[in-house]
């Protein structure tokens, strides 16, 4: 069962793409000559049938690497963990709420090859695993995507994997064209992260290791162009949240967040997704300190670390809110401004009947809604459960 010991055993070659389907043994598919994309990025590009709720597309191409041994880490959130080596294949597992179907990375990259200044795509990412040849392997496919599209016409990002990588490995992807480069922390705390991602759950990664891959790529990518993932909703506090976007923007990074949902099949699936107020405090001040000035001192927190006061007289919050910007979700840059992000990962983090991170502007009623979340209506503009629907339809 163990290290895709059934795909590599039967070893079905390949043929094309692969779509996951969890009645077959999934084909032994390999990087760097196969990568997995995102639903949304599949549909985008029309490897996949399919519509996404209120998204034309993605701007984001999010490539995976992918090997039948899967992930060999064991993060206690994440559908690719290396515990459910016994009940699903690695190319059959859900992450971040999706599928993720396999595709010849050389037919990604001349099929966007062709015409990559009118692509859909602002931004290409390469999200690397913990496994021994994902450094190499990150590199192959790399150079496969720069040999077909220019990294001027669709920037490049990096999602690392810095349990295996050094100073050297930052600066070769750095030198190759990569124009951001991320680390996911995840955990807002070092105590969290051990318990989700290190010895707590028999995973290698380390809070330390992270930290010193992430000043790497400060110091070799340079201002705004590195950042680190955080989830919010994993046990830590508000104000310990927001002390650890402020530490990256005093870096000269940014943050990239996601909302805690519980991902069917990993070892926190049975908890509850992060409450929607929590939620969008966070949000609300993680977008005032990354774009607006706004010091996380200059804010004022509860006895339980909730925020109680963002920092910034209330007309000028309201302007920001009725923006909708801060609301959407939150990544490396696209092509628009510098505060919408490429990488809309739709639907992500929460069903559509929820939104958490919006991957488009948010009309009208989404903003009542997001100001019943915050306990901040309009007099006069109170939300009305499901109107966001209703205008949908009419």
């Amino acid at each position: 069962m163990r290290n895709g010991g059934k795909v590599k055993a039967d070893a079905i070659p390949p043929k094309g793409v692969y779509l996951p389907n969890r009645n077959i043994q999934t084909p032994e598919m390999t990087s760097p000559e196969y990568v997995q994309l995102s639903t949304a990025a599949a549909i985008t590009l029309g490897i996949m049938p399919g519509n996404m709720y209120r998204c034309s597309c993605t701007r984001c191409l999010n490539i995976l690497l992918t090997y039948p041994e899967g992930c060999r880490a064991n993060c206690a959130y994440c559908g690719l963990a290396r515990h459910r080596e016994a009940d699903r294949d690695y190319a059959d597992r859900n992450f971040i709420r999706v599928d993720w179907p396999a595709v010849p990375m050389a037919e990604i990259a001349e099929k966007v090859g062709k015409d990559p200044e009118n692509s859909p795509f602002h931004r290409m990412c390469i999200s690397m695993i913990t496994h021994p040849r994902s450094d190499e392997d990150t590199v192959t496919v790399l150079k496969t995507w720069t040999d077909h599209v220019d990294p001027d016409a669709i920037p490049i990002s990096i999602l690392s994997n810095p349990t295996t990588m050094g100073r050297e490995d930052v600066k070769r992807l750095k030198d190759m064209g990569s124009d951001i480069f991320t680390v996911a922390l995840d955990a807002a705390t070092p105590a969290i992260f051990d318990r989700t991602r290190g010895k707590g759950v028999q995973s290698p990664h380390s809070w330390k290791k992270y930290w010193e891959v992430l000043l790497d790529a400060r110091d070799i990518f340079g201002p705004q162009k590195f950042g680190a993932h955080i989830i919010v909703g994993m046990g830590e506090t508000e104000h310990e949240i927001l002390n650890l976007v402020q530490q990256l923007v005093d870096m000269g990074g940014h943050s990239h967040m996601f909302c805690f949902y519980p991902e069917q099949g990993s070892l926190m699936d049975h908890l509850p997704a992060t409450p929607r107020d929590q939620w969008r405090r966070v949000q609300l001040a993680r977008y005032l300190i990354d774009y607006c000035g706004v010091r996380v001192d200059q804010m004022k927190f509860d006895e339980e670390g909730r925020v109680s006061d963002f920092g910034m007289p209330r007309g000028e919050l309201d302007t920001i809110i009725d923006a909708g910007i801060a609301f959407r979700t939150s990544g490396c840059p696209g092509k628009f401004a510098e505060d919408i992000s490429a990488c809309d990962r739709p639907y992500g983090d929460s069903p559509p009947s929820d939104i958490a991170s919006y991957p488009f502007q948010p009309g009208q009623a989404d903003l009542r809604k997001i100001r019943n979340q915050l306990d901040m209506e309009k007099p006069g503009e109170a939300y009305e459960e499901g109107e966001e629907f209703e205008e949908l339809d009419s």
